[in-house]
This record gives structure tokens, C-alpha cells and sequence, in this order.
């Protein structure tokens, strides 16, 4: 006896095939919902940090000026030896050397000489001074110009001033060596005690600045630590709910560190704008001085690319103080 045959099912006799069992769909969220919500995150972090130094302007002001003048100091004397390294033409005169001819070498000769020396790479300017306009002036600054007129023959060589391009007691000496050995020449003169006095000084400043910077660097970091201490205190039993219910180490400390970085922001800005006052106050009395020596210097002011570095350093440094200050409270902030 023959099997009962038996009905296809209503997917069989529609399509002939069956269907296959549905494939397992996956439950996580794709990339562009990951993003989105990383990116709502972050932003609802900033908001929140916004409004609540607003919500505290005095005090949100105070503490950002305090960053200010601590940043202000270390980049204001900075920018004061830069301005007065801009003198370079009075250090480099400080450190000329002085080639005395021989007695017949003449005006052309030095003249040649004088070319010889300007296509050295260490070598900044070069005059000639004759043996006539030696004595001339010789005459004007010893107040002896009578008695020198009594004399049969011009006693003063002819002078060459070299300005080097650099000052650096190494390299001055070895220029001084080859000059020295150039035809013609008598003698070559350098004070090489004030070039070292010189060089020491700008040194000491250099050093001075830096530890400075380090110091204050310090400073703010404390700073921006206590107060964002202070931050984590007030809202302690918020984060505590937000680390019961599952919030993680990263999304409790996002908020305070775009704290830390808009004390950074604030700081950087108001100390930019402290530095340009500050200079062009001070800028009035240097040029009042520069205009009884005859000389046009000006202090300069703060440039662009300085500025920024300013403002960005200080937003790394507060980055950095909250996230110093967040990690170390992080272990405190435990549901109780």
C-alpha cells in the first residue's frame, strides 16, 4: 500500500523551496549610532560645563585670572629678552673686533682687504678707517688736537671694525685667529671679557625664565587641581547615582576635564590681553629712553603665533590639572 502523500506546507507550494530559518540578527548598535551617541556625549558634557561656570562667574573669573597673571609672568619676561636680543647690532658692536693695519698698508688696500673679510660666513660688517680719519677723530675725542697737529707724520694706523654675525666666545676667537692672519694686518684687538659678560647675562636670564616657567607651570597645576577638587565635592552625590546605575570612569571625568580645559581657554585669553596692555605701557617709557640716546627701539608687541602657543598651553594645562585631579578622587567616588 502506497504512503499517504503529504501536503507541502504553504511556503512550498507558493515558491516550490522552502524557506530557510531566519539568520540571527545582531543586537549592537552600528557605527553611525555609536558615533552619534559619542558625539552627544561630549557635547552635553561641554553645555554642562559651560553652564556651570556661568552659573559662577566671579568666582569662574577669579580663578581664571590667577592662571593668567601666573602664565603672563614666564611669557612676558620671555618676550622682553627677545625685544632686547633685538639690539642685536649693539651686542654685536659690543663684541667687534678690531683689525689694526700696518703703517703702509693704504686706502685701497684696505679698501680690498676690507672686501676680503664681508664674503667670511662668521662676518656681519666690515668698515675701513683710514689712517686720516683715525687721527681726525683721535683729535676730536682726546681734546689733544693741537699737539697732534705739531707732529711730522701721522702716527694712528688705518683700522678695520669687524662685526661677527654671532655672539659666541668660541667662534669670536677663531675669528679673531684667522684675522689676525691676513696680510697686512698689524694687530687684531678683541675684549673677549665683555662678549663672556655678555653671553652670561642673556644666559642667566634664559635660566631664569625657564625655572620660572617651571615653577608657576607647578602652580597651576594646583590651582586648576583644588578647584576642580572642589567641583567633584559639590556634585559627589551625583556622580555617585551616575556610578550606580552604570556610569562609567570615562563619562563621570568628561565634564570636568572640559572644565579644566575652559579655565585653560580663559586663562590663555586673559593673559594674551594682560601681555599686549602690559607692553604697550611699558613700550611708552622705553621709547621716551631710546629718544635720548638717539635710537628709534620700541618694545614690540605679543606676536600672533606666541599668543596662540599661549592659549593653547593653557588649555593643555588645565586639560591636564582636572584629569590629575579627577584620577586621583576617581577611586573615591564609589557608590556607597
Amino acid at each position: 500500500m502506497s504512503k499517504p502523500e503529504q501536503n507541502p506546507n504553504p511556503a512550498e507550494r507558493a515558491g516550490g523551496v522552502r524557506n530557510k530559518p531566519d539568520q540571527p540578527r545582531s543586537d549592537e548598535p552600528d557605527f553611525k549610532t555609536l558615533f552619534h551617541a559619542w558625539v552627544e556625549s561630549h557635547r552635553a558634557s561641554v553645555v554642562d560645563s559651560v553652564g556651570r561656570l556661568i552659573k559662577q562667574p566671579i568666582g569662574s573669573f577669579f580663578t581664571c585670572l590667577v592662571m593668567a597673571v601666573a602664565l603672563s609672568l614666564p611669557m612676558g619676561l620671555a618676550l622682553l629678552l627677545d625685544n632686547v636680543e633685538r639690539l642685536g647690532g649693539s651686542w654685536q658692536r659690543a663684541a667687534q673686533i678690531s683689525l689694526f693695519m700696518q703703517l703702509n698698508v693704504d686706502a685701497q688696500q684696505g679698501q680690498g682687504l676690507r672686501e676680503q673679510i664681508l664674503q667670511m660666513p662668521d662676518v656681519s660688517e666690515a668698515s675701513w678707517i683710514s689712517r686720516e680719519e683715525a687721527l681726525e677723530e683721535f683729535q676730536q675725542l682726546s681734546g689733544l688736537g693741537e699737539a697732534l697737529r705739531e707732529l711730522p707724520e701721522n702716527p694712528l694706523p688705518g683700522v678695520i671694525l669687524v662685526t661677527p654675525a654671532e655672539v659666541d666666545r668660541d667662534n669670536l676667537e677663531a675669528l679673531r685667529q684667522r684675522l689676525a692672519e691676513l696680510p697686512g694686518v698689524e694687530q687684531a684687538q678683541l675684549d673677549l671679557l665683555w662678549v663672556e659678560r655678555l653671553t652670561a647675562i642673556l644666559k642667566l636670564g634664559d635660566r631664569f625664565v625657564f625655572g620660572l616657567s617651571l615653577l608657576l607651570i607647578a602652580t597651576l597645576l594646583l590651582v586648576i587641581g583644588n578647584t576642580i577638587r572642589l567641583h567633584i565635592e559639590n556634585r559627589r552625590t551625583e556622580i555617585e547615582v551616575v556610578k550606580l546605575v552604570g556610569g562609567t570612569d570615562g563619562y563621570v571625568r568628561r565634564p570636568f576635564l572640559y572644565m579644566g580645559a575652559l579655565y585653560g581657554l580663559g586663562a590663555g585669553l586673559i593673559a594674551w590681553l594682560l601681555l599686549a596692555y602690559g607692553l604697550g605701557w611699558l613700550n611708552e617709557a622705553v621709547i621716551g629712553l631710546a629718544g635720548l640716546y638717539g635710537s628709534d627701539f620700541g618694545l614690540g608687541g605679543v606676536p600672533s603665533e606666541d599668543g596662540l602657543s599661549l592659549v593653547l598651553g593653557a588649555v593643555l594645562l588645565g586639560y591636564i590639572g582636572a584629569w590629575l585631579a579627577v584620577a586621583r578622587h576617581l577611586s573615591e567616588l564609589a557608590p556607597r
